[in-house]
């Protein structure tokens, strides 16, 4: 079993910036993927970012040169450092993880961009 718990949401002004982490914790031997994904007030969960190899990451075109994804293989944890932020940011962002074919998802952190 893997648990995800991701941290670091919270409220900030547009043009702000947060950092969030996800740390997975359990009984594994490697961890095949992790990605960002979020869901808005009403609407679909969808793709932010993620790791599609070692080092090379995916972005959703609406946070491109806006997010990065990065990780501590150590810590079996990865951070989303999220600058410029704009109100339609507003969402629970959530972290998923793909460990020995099974997927697991996180309980989600709000993130909510107002002025």
């Amino acid at each position: 079993q893997v648990r995800l718990v991701e941290s670091g949401g919270g409220l900030v002004q547009p043009g702000g910036s947060l950092r969030l982490s996800c740390a997975a914790s359990g009984t594994f031997f490697s961890i095949n993927y992790m990605g960002w994904y979020r869901q808005a007030p009403g609407k679909e969960r969808e793709f932010v970012a993620s790791f599609i190899s070692d080092n090379n990451t995916n972005y959703a075109d609406s946070v491109k040169g806006r997010f990065t994804i990065s990780k501590d293989n150590a810590k079996n944890t990865v951070y989303l450092q999220m600058n410029s932020l704009k109100s339609e940011d507003t969402a629970v962002y959530y972290c998923r993880a793909l460990v020995h074919g099974n997927n697991y998802w996180g309980k989600g952190t709000l993130v909510t961009v107002s002025s």
